[in-house]
């Protein structure tokens, strides 16, 4: 119906007669010419219906009111001297419409276009207009340029791209299963993919050596600002290869996304190890656009005076005593702000939050008491310290430090506006942990079960790494891969490990631990966080909004009322009786 998209007009098209399809944004009367801003993929172009050179298109004009459909014909002109408008990409030129049709009338609509002070739960629930934002549009337009990009982009490496299922067995992989009952088998139930790992190394025993898929991939967990129940990720996989095969081909990957959004980025990516990140970040996602390094200062604090803190930096094994020196933190930090610091890291397990001033008069701060003189000019010394810096303090267990001290860095980096937002800082994180021991004292795979060990020999279980690799930008891990195990005793014997049996693993895993008996390759693979990825492209709020219809922080959908009660006759066919729950 049109002949040209309403931003693929500009000046050389003066003179030259169009169709233009879409919605009306906006509609003004001025003194009798009708002026109505028209909206569609592409952008906006300004109409104009003047009674002298069509009544009949003037009097349907007047009829218009905001999302109204329109298909209109007319002749490009120049807009009059002064009249331009530069916000807009087509604002030095404007359509005389001798020829209206409105296709289709609309409602007064529940929120305006682009109005996003409401809110979101009301932007959900009418998210067919709330789509129509041009910001979230151009979300869109990015998102199909990137899959694009990696279909390309895989498929000149070589890779094919090829489906796995979607109703799948349940298996231990992190979070909780949906789960989906069987009609045809009693009592049985099919599981949605957390994601594809074992159907993509049985692909590699299979002999199809490089696999690729944009896989949908379910997990029942906690939401947050970066997560959704169900979610997207570019899977891939490939045989014979080392992890630095892996890494490579992740960085052709990432090139050619960025590269089709018009960025260049810097390859290779530097590499950190898990232990480096959390001891001078505390956190295995660290974002580096800013410095800010904690520094352990334990050996320092083994004479304190003070016996919970000579006693913590006793046990270095066990616990940490980490000093976060912020330049210039002593004219930001007021008596109520440190408060608020405080308040912060105690909810992530500190028991409080010391600190020391740089002042030109001198140190102050309660820690001063409790370390030696000469201890305290080392510290200054190693912290890089200077008038009109203060120094936060973390000690206690190590992995509760990591935690708090890493939340505290990036909470001052964004209270004092340290974060140069235009900057893609990637790196990748190695060397992971395999297991890791819970609360309850059980170990559990720190990625997942099917990781290849790198020191299975050792005889402390935490000592041993894997052949792991995470890729992190801006403080988001937008990838995970590892290389995999592809003999079946290795498989065994971690699983062992796990404390999983030889009847749970053949219950839950036989068809993998016989496929790694047929002549197995060796194996590894990455999958990238498609969403989180377009998130940090276009500088979304959350992962919602790059997703065109997400559900909320509750994992429900407002549009559509998801998730419902079925009814009786469902239930009776799939053999399911649901209990009541007392309120």
């Amino acid at each position: 119906m049109r002949s040209h998209y309403c931003t693929g007009l500009d000046e050389k098209d003066i003179g030259k007669e169009v169709t233009l399809c879409g919605w009306c944004n906006t509609y003004r009367d001025h003194g009798g010419i009708i002026f109505i801003d028209l909206r569609d993929r592409s952008g906006i172009v300004q109409l104009v219906f003047d009674p002298k050179d069509s009544q009949q298109a003037h009097k349907i004009a007047s009829e218009v009111r905001d999302e109204y459909v329109l298909v209109a014909k007319g002749k490009v002109r120049k807009r009059g001297e002064g009249l331009e408008n530069p916000k807009l990409k087509t604002g030095k030129i404007e359509v005389l419409i001798d020829e209206l049709n409105i296709e289709n009338k609309s409602l007064t609509p529940p929120i305006a276009v682009g109005d996003e002070s409401v809110g979101e739960d009301v932007r959900l629930k009418y998210r067919y207009l709330d789509l129509r934002n041009p910001r979230l549009q151009e979300i869109f337009i990015t998102r199909s340029k990137v899959a694009q990009a990696v279909r390309n982009s895989l498929s000149h490496l070589g890779f094919l791209e090829i489906e796995t299922p979607i109703l799948t067995k349940a298996t231990p992989e992190g979070a909780r299963d949906y789960l989906v009952p069987s009609r045809v088998h009693h009592g049985e139930f099919y599981a949605l993919p957390q994601s594809p790992q074992l159907f993509k190394q049985l692909l590699m025993v299979s002999g199809f050596d490089k696999y690729f898929q944009i896989a949908k991939c379910f997990r029942d967990e906690d939401l947050r600002l970066d997560r959704q129940p169900e979610f997207t990720q570019i899977d891939i996989e490939m045989s014979f290869c080392e992890q630095k095969d892996v890494i490579g081909v992740a960085e052709e990957v990432l090139k050619s996304i960025f590269a089709a959004c018009g960025i260049s980025i810097q390859m290779p990516f530097p590499h950190y190890t898990y232990n480096e990140v959390m001891e001078k970040y505390g956190s295995d996602k660290p974002d580096l656009r800013y410095e800010l390094p904690l520094v352990e200062v334990g050996d320092l604090f083994i004479d304190s005076t003070n016996e919970i803190f000579a006693t913590i930096a006793k046990d270095s094994k066990k616990n940490r005593f980490k000093a976060l020196c912020v330049k210039g933190g002593d004219n930001f930090f007021s008596r109520k702000t440190l408060g608020e610091a405080e308040e912060f890291v105690r909810k992530f397990g500190a028991k409080g939050l010391a600190y020391l001033q740089i002042k030109e008069e001198g140190i102050k701060g309660p820690l001063v008491k409790f370390i030696k003189e000469e201890n305290l000019k080392t510290l200054l010394d190693r912290v890089g310290a200077s008038v009109g810096d203060i120094i936060f303090f973390g000690a206690g267990a190590k992995k509760v430090v990591w935690d708090y001290m890493g939340r505290l860095r990036q909470k001052v980096a964004s209270d004092m506006g340290m974060i140069d937002e235009s900057v893609y800082q990637f790196l990748w994180v190695v060397d992971f942990p395999m297991f890791e021991r819970n609360d309850d004292g059980s170990i559990s795979a720190l990625h997942h079960p099917f990781t290849m060990p790198k020191n299975l020999e050792v005889q402390d279980i935490e000592e041993i790494n894997s052949v792991a690799y995470d890729v992190v930008l801006n403080g988001f891990e937008i990838g995970g891969g590892s290389i995999r195990i592809h003999k079946q005793e290795i498989q065994s014997k971690v699983f062992e490990l796990l404390g999983i049996s030889q009847k749970e693993a053949q219950d839950k895993f036989s068809f993998l631990l016989e496929a790694l008996q047929f002549g197995a390759p060796p194996h590894g693979g990455i999958a990238f966080g498609l969403d989180r990825i377009i998130m940090l492209l276009c500088k979304a709020h959350s992962i919602r909004d790059v997703i065109a219809f997400p559900k909320t922080q509750k994992a429900t959908c407002p549009l559509t009322e998801a998730p419902s009660p079925a009814n009786e006759e469902q239930l009776r066919e799939l053999h399911i009786k649901v209990r009541e729950t007392k309120k």
